[in-house]
């Protein structure tokens, strides 16, 4: 790693020092604190203060045991994570992952992000994150249910409308969040709608949540070509994942006019030369929960499945990467900028490692970080809780022009705090340090908290 700005490079290393064996987290925090040296050259105070050094220490971390019962009568534990990370802009709020990794480096790393990301928004919403290392795949409905309980048993002490307000993540979709909140309501007897995003939209949820991190990224990108007298119209891209995030960013690429050729799961990747059928694809993920090589087979060879290779080996004009943290390295870099890649835009949390992001912007390859071009999924959630807050429901076509606006400001954001900082073009950083500045000034504000 490059050495950090000489106020800075303390506070990593106490960060590293405090925070032992948690890769992702001091991954995330050096990537932000790389592009606050010109921040802390014109303002000293934030240094001085220590703002940044408070700002790397979480507000609250909970972790807790998760026990429940499985289908065969087993008693199953888990271990459950609450990092309240940021509230000097509003209640926490961030998503909660479900996913065998989860630990309290992830959550933390995932965190951490949340704080810039919502600030983004220019909405009033903190940052925390959470989860557990239960795996929702082959569980029974009634499994993942008594799960939630389980969970939500203990989590529900610590939240509240204006207190921290989590969402789904991955493994945690709208069945989860129904468990989540019937447990809530059962132990508090408050129907308190704005405690949960991502709810169901016959019972407090919100439209277009369902789509927004996978629209919202893709309108990202359309900002990026717009800035350069572009358009989506021919231009070939290729998504990894096939959730929620890359299923709808899939979606809306194709509503502009691009064409989606390939998509992946854990198992490998699809390739179909001319674009992939959304209609197969929710059929396998949204209903059946199948595998992405059945796609393959339904398509009776107009498609290719590729079995444990990666989707960055195919060709592309844009690549939207919407599985992981770190799934594009140094290889899979390489691969994409031969093969004719323009932009990168992160619908995942962190997908690029530094590596890689080093070669795109050597390549002149835009790339845009996560905490701007997928904060939509967040942005949407603060509209839930608009609609929950005065007992309203808007229409599709609303939420998403709101979307669509809130976006719009994120890209323009970044450009002009890039310009302003010597960095023209410079999504990273203007992400970063835009990002910083309101959080900063926020806690400023609010005296020693």
């Amino acid at each position: 790693m490059n050495r950090l700005h000489e106020k800075l490079q303390d506070v990593y290393e106490e960060v590293a020092r405090r925070n032992p064996g948690e890769d992702e987290f001091h991954q995330s925090v050096y990537e932000v604190l790389q592009s606050l040296g010109p921040v802390v050259a014109k303002h000293p105070e934030y240094a001085d203060s220590a703002v940044i050094r408070r700002l790397c220490e979480p507000e609250r971390q909970i972790i807790f045991r998760v026990p429940w019962v499985d289908d065969n009568g087993t008693v199953q534990i888990n271990r459950g994570f609450r990092v309240e990370f940021n509230s000097a802009l509003g209640p926490f709020k961030g998503g909660l992952r479900f996913h065998p990794t989860v630990y309290l480096g992830i959550v933390k790393f995932l965190g951490f992000e949340q704080i810039f990301k919502n600030s983004l928004t220019g909405m009033p919403i903190g940052g925390g994150k959470g989860g557990a290392d239960f795996d929702p795949k082959g569980r029974s409905d009634a499994e993942v249910m008594r799960f939630c309980q389980s969970f939500m048993t203990e989590l529900y002490r610590h939240l509240g409308e204006y207190t921290d307000v989590p969402a789904g993540d991955t493994g945690v979709g709208m069945r989860e969040i129904g468990y989540l909140f019937g447990q809530y309501k059962r132990i508090t007897n408050r129907y308190e709608s704005g405690v949960l995003t991502g709810k169901g939209t016959t019972w407090g949820g919100s439209q277009v949540r369902t789509e927004a991190t996978g629209y919202g990224t893709v309108f990202f990108v359309n900002e990026i070509l717009k800035s350069t007298d572009d358009t989506f119209e021919g231009k070939t891209a290729v998504v990894s994942g096939s959730g929620n995030v890359a299923i709808y960013a899939i979606e809306k690429i194709h509503e502009l006019g691009g064409t989606v050729v390939a998509c992946s799961d854990s198992s490998g990747y699809v390739y179909d030369p001319k674009g992939i059928d959304l209609e197969i694809l929710k059929e396998i993920k949204e209903v059946r929960r199948g595998r992405i090589a059945e796609y393959a087979e339904m398509r009776a060879g107009a498609a290719q499945f590729v079995k444990d290779r990666n989707v960055w080996e195919v060709p592309c004009d844009i690549a939207i990467p919407c599985a992981t943290q770190n799934e594009i390295n140094g290889d899979e870099a390489a691969a994409l900028i031969k093969n004719g890649c323009r932009i990168v835009a992160e619908g995942a949390n962190m997908p690029c490692s530094p590596s890689a992001i080093k070669q795109f912007n050597e390549a002149g390859v835009i790339f845009a970080p996560g905490k701007a071009a997928n904060a939509g999924g967040v942005a949407t959630s603060a509209l839930e809780m608009q609609q929950n807050a005065s007992r309203d429901s808007w229409t599709f076509v609303d939420t998403e022009l709101r979307l669509e606006q809130i976006m719009r400001r994120i890209h323009n954001r970044c450009l002009v705090t890039a310009e302003e900082y010597g960095q023209p073009g410079n999504y990273v950083a203007g992400a970063n340090i835009a990002g910083f500045i309101r959080v900063a000034d926020a806690m400023l504000a609010l005296g020693l908290v």
